[in-house]
């Protein structure tokens, strides 16, 4: 019996949730008894791949081929899929990013597994793994099984602590997968990347603007507060919607989900489908002028203010506090 764990990377660099879900694969692993094998898929990936050892993987498949240089959600299924047969995994874990969330379903329905989506905790009952997974749009959790012969988990970044690599070595095996042109329906062409902050599914910190900051203009508070804390940078629906922010820093229902360690809310209100996307951050600061906004309700600090009075004065104390 073995776990197989997707390890994401993009430019032959691993993401931060990779090492999470690997970490967490070994976790389950020595509870079931079972073996923590890593998967790494791209173009001149074999170099990168003993890291893996150091976060748990006892082995590292790697499949290695100038075809995957970039990424395709049909071909990426499709190795996944066939390394996980060929290796008889019974569990195939993925981070729950935006790659593992357009992959998951696709490699269930090559596995005929059920799918757990967005864990954000994992324990072995009896010999099952149950996932909790939230509903309702974050309102409730639910604990979850799987009864398929094979298993899909996809994990929320930022949940699950990968910790510091420790000293370990991990054998790294090459497979070959063959692929055809038929095999990859879409191929990524490019891929924009906000330039000196870190994206908000793998920020520790985010610093988030809603439609109380009015305009574009005006962003340049929410940038300057997260340039002082090396956050990055998180906008509402009707932000994007507006053309105020690229879709990239959407968070929410429709965007992305994060759980960083802090979130600060800057003029959002706390619709629910917001909420829905961030309430699992460990720590939420919300800046708005209405007493009454939802986002008090789950705020663990909040400034009723103004975010044109409240923004610059929290940067200046920030930079002298923490000597920037």
């Amino acid at each position: 019996m073995n776990i197989l764990a997707f390890a994401e990377q993009r430019d032959n660099k691993f993401k931060k949730s990779s090492f999470e879900t690997v970490k967490a694969a070994r976790g389950i692993a020595d509870q079931l008894g079972a073996e923590c094998v890593a998967l790494v898929i791209g173009s001149g990936v074999e170099g990168i791949a003993e890291i893996l050892g150091g976060y748990g993987a006892s082995r590292v498949v790697v499949v290695d081929d100038a075809k995957l240089a970039q990424h395709s959600n049909t071909a990426f299924a499709k190795v996944i899929a066939a390394v996980a047969t060929k290796e008889g995994s019974q569990y195939v874990f993925l981070p729950a990013s935006q790659m593992g969330k357009d992959l998951a379903p696709r490699v269930a329905v090559k596995l005929e597994a059920g799918l757990a989506a967005d864990c954000v905790a994992l324990k072995v009952e009896a010999g099952e793994i149950v996932a909790t997974r939230p509903i309702y749009a974050g309102k409730a959790l639910i604990d979850v099984r799987v009864k398929t012969a094979s298993k899909v988990f996809t994990l929320r970044p930022n949940v699950f602590t990968a910790g510091a690599g420790q000293d370990g070595s991990a054998k790294v095996e090459k497979i070959g997968v063959v692929l055809d042109a038929s095999d990859f329906g879409s191929t990524v062409k490019d891929v924009k990347v906000s330039a000196g902050r870190p994206d908000v599914t793998e920020a520790d910190i985010i610093v988030s603007g809603g439609r109380g900051m009015k305009g574009p203009e005006n962003f340049n508070l929410i940038e300057s507060l997260a340039d002082v804390l090396g956050a990055g940078v998180g906008a509402s629906r009707a932000v994007v919607d507006a053309g105020w922010r690229p879709h990239d820093e959407q968070v929410g229902q429709t965007g992305k989900t994060v759980s960083p360690t802090m979130y600060v809310a800057c003029g959002i209100s706390g619709a629910v489908q917001h909420l829905a996307g961030m309430s699992s951050s460990k720590y939420i600061v919300a800046i708005n002028k209405d007493k009454d906004a939802p986002i008090f309700q789950i705020a663990d600090y909040g400034i009723v203010g103004d975010v044109f009075d409240v923004l610059p004065e929290l940067t200046t104390q920030l930079k002298a506090a923490l000597g920037k």
